[in-house]
């Protein structure tokens, strides 16, 4: 899929999060089910970190096209040393480690710990990245056109006010554990999940993508599990956005809703 589905995805998949918790009496408050949102957003772009081409590359200029190129080459590395007998050898990375359950779990486990152990600055810098990438997501023509500064700042300006609600009593930065010294510890549950809704959407899509690896599946190791054939769509097809788009947004909005006891 495209970045705009990738991102209102995950936003959707946040505050449909946000429905389950308040099902089982954990509601969000509403600082966490934005903040989780605009997480979720932008985690939904990051495992394409195995494409200079993605959006996410472009959204840091030299400093993200360096690292996908370095993430790029260390997929393509994992998946020679672990491919299968009958799984050709691949040049390029894209599609393989950063589209994985284990990529997901180890990328949320290191915010998690990042945000706990490093207080207030890593969370500033962990919601200044994400929020940038939701904007370029959410916002993706209209990024594009506009200065990376300008979107920089926009990053910027809301990392520092979402940063300074949360640690408010009682607006969630202890949420769900309620333990001071493990705050901020739920800010790695969107990233995980903004990654795994991210293979699920590309797994809509003709190549299919390998979620499950390393678990052995027909005999590769690299299976991508997808759809049926006659299910799936190209990147930026009608179906993707006349269909799935508008049922993110509605899915998202009912859960959002609920969340929030408004009605």
């Amino acid at each position: 899929m495209m970045g705009p589905a990738h991102s209102l995805s995950g936003a959707a998949a946040w505050l449909g999060a946000g429905a389950a918790a308040a099902w089982f009496d954990r509601p969000m408050p509403w600082p966490v089910l934005v903040v989780g949102a605009l997480i979720c957003a932008g985690a939904a772009l990051a495992p394409d970190l195995d494409q200079p081409s993605a959006t996410i590359s472009r959204a840091f200029g030299p400093l993200g096209r360096g690292l996908c190129t370095v993430i790029g080459k260390l997929s393509e590395a994992v998946y020679n040393a672990t491919r299968g007998k009958g799984e050709r050898p691949r040049t390029g990375g894209h599609r393989t480690l950063t589209h994985t359950w284990p990529w997901a779990v180890l990328i949320g486990a290191g915010f998690s710990a990042a945000a706990v152990y490093g207080g207030r600055w890593a969370v500033l810098a962990i919601l200044f990245v994400h929020v940038v990438l939701a904007v370029e997501g959410l916002l993706w023509r209209a990024a594009r056109v506009s200065s990376d500064v300008l979107v920089w700042l926009l990053g910027a300006a809301g990392a520092w006010i979402l940063t300074n609600i949360l640690i408010k009593p009682g607006n969630g930065a202890e949420w769900l554990v309620g333990d001071p010294e493990l705050r901020y510890v739920w800010l790695g549950l969107p990233i995980v999940l903004g990654a795994l809704v991210h293979s699920i959407g590309d797994a809509l899509t003709i190549s299919g993508c390998p979620i499950l690896w390393p678990i052995p599946i027909k005999g590769k190791r690299w299976y991508p599990l997808g759809t049926p054939r006659f299910m799936r769509f190209r990147a930026g097809a009608w179906v993707e956005v006349s269909v799935l788009m508008p049922l993110f947004m509605i899915a998202g909005g009912a859960g959002g809703v609920y969340a929030l006891d408004l009605f």
